[in-house]
């Protein structure tokens, strides 16, 4: 990767990371106990209005990064809403005691 590339990344990271944690939060309310994958719950998000368009983007990286603190799991896989490729379901981890 080049150094341009490299800068750019950065700094729509640090741009991003005001938001993350209300992002965060929004995504982990909108999936509720359902499952759901990225696309969908970008779609949910739209249509209550608590995103202005369709934008993958806005979900699909905190639904990473959610499941690399072991927040999120994935649990299959399904057909895309907007294309014919599949993708990821999330769902909540269970918590085992």
């Amino acid at each position: 990767m080049n150094e341009t590339t490299k800068e750019t990344r950065r700094q729509s990271y640090d741009a991003i990371l005001p938001k993350r944690q209300a992002r965060c939060r929004l995504i982990l309310e909108t999936l509720g106990n359902r499952q759901m994958t990225a696309s969908e719950i970008t779609e949910e998000l739209v249509r209550t209005g608590r995103i202005p368009y369709f934008n993958r983007n806005y979900v699909a990286p905190r639904l990473t990064e959610l499941k690399e603190i072991g927040v999120l799991v994935t649990v299959g896989r399904r057909k895309a809403t907007r294309s014919d490729v599949s993708e990821a379901v999330w769902a909540r981890k269970e918590v085992t005691q």
